[in-house]
């Protein structure tokens, strides 16, 4: 890791440092947050790269800044990795004129789910258990030291991993983007990441969007027939995926997302009133 930051320019390292300090608040803002994540903190995290390669060209700063306003989620530990793999290829468009951002996004999208499963097993499932034992046994034995040492073995390595990621993205893509490029790879791995992405988005809407009917239809002499078993039966979670291709038909229409929140919601309210849900 130490020979990786040595072989990266003064002005990278410059770059890349900014990138990591601001990754801190990538998750501090809560601007949309149900309908792009923690998108307001990636633009904030990676400005330094977009403020550096276009500072010439506004025109592809602002188009830039517009590309990274989509949907971002991944564990905070490890979610450098992508921010300067993103730098990297931001770096690569603003010298070639042919560069296929769709590429930049398709990549980052990719690279939720993989990162955010190694991140969260990591971090959450492993590092932050064995320093909250740690902590509590210190703590119920009366040792101030307890919270402390908490924060300690949870922070450090994370804010090291933090650091050191934001690095070997950056260096992935300077090495092997233009390799990628100019043998043609580039425009099957951007098949490759948008069809990820579009199975990541229908798992979302599978795990979070749920639509159960206790409506029935009674039979005399036999159990009421249940409606959602049928709806279940003609496609798995039809309902929810009609509500999201509404709402995303809605957007496109350019409907205000409050106003969109504030129809499901008074949707949800009627239907539980009158019985549906």
């Amino acid at each position: 890791m130490s020979t990786m930051t040595k072989t990266t320019s003064a002005e990278d390292k410059k770059m890349l440092n900014k990138i990591f300090l601001r990754s801190f608040s990538v998750f501090a803002s809560c601007a949309g947050g149900s309908v792009k994540g923690g998108a307001d903190g990636w633009l904030y995290s990676i400005q330094p790269a977009l403020n550096r390669y276009y500072k010439d060209d506004p025109e592809k700063l602002a188009d830039a800044m517009r590309r990274h306003t989509t949907w971002y989620n991944i564990t905070q530990n490890v979610g450098t990795f992508a921010m300067g793999l993103v730098a990297s290829m931001e770096h690569e468009n603003s010298e070639h004129d042919d560069f296929d951002t769709e590429s930049i996004d398709g990549i980052k999208v990719s690279l939720m789910g993989p990162m955010s499963g190694i991140g969260d097993a990591i971090f959450w499932g492993v590092l932050r258990v064995i320093a909250a034992g740690i902590g509590i046994n210190l703590a119920m034995s009366g040792s101030p030291l307890g919270a402390i040492m908490f924060l300690l073995i949870y922070n450090i390595p994370s804010i090291l991993c933090r650091y050191f990621m934001t690095y070997l993205g950056f260096q992935m893509g300077t090495n092997f983007i233009s390799q990628l490029y100019e043998g043609g790879l580039m425009k099957l791995i951007t098949k490759a990441t948008s069809t990820v992405g579009l199975v990541m988005i229908g798992a979302m809407t599978a795990a979070n969007v749920s639509f159960n009917t206790i409506l029935s239809i009674p039979v005399q002499d036999a159990d009421p027939i249940m409606v959602q078993t049928y709806l279940d039966s003609i496609f798995k979670g039809i309902i929810p995926l009609g509500l999201t291709l509404f709402c995303l038909w809605l957007l496109k229409k350019n409907v205000n997302v409050n106003w969109i929140l504030v129809g499901v919601m008074v949707a949800a309210l009627i239907m539980g009133f009158v019985g549906i849900v």
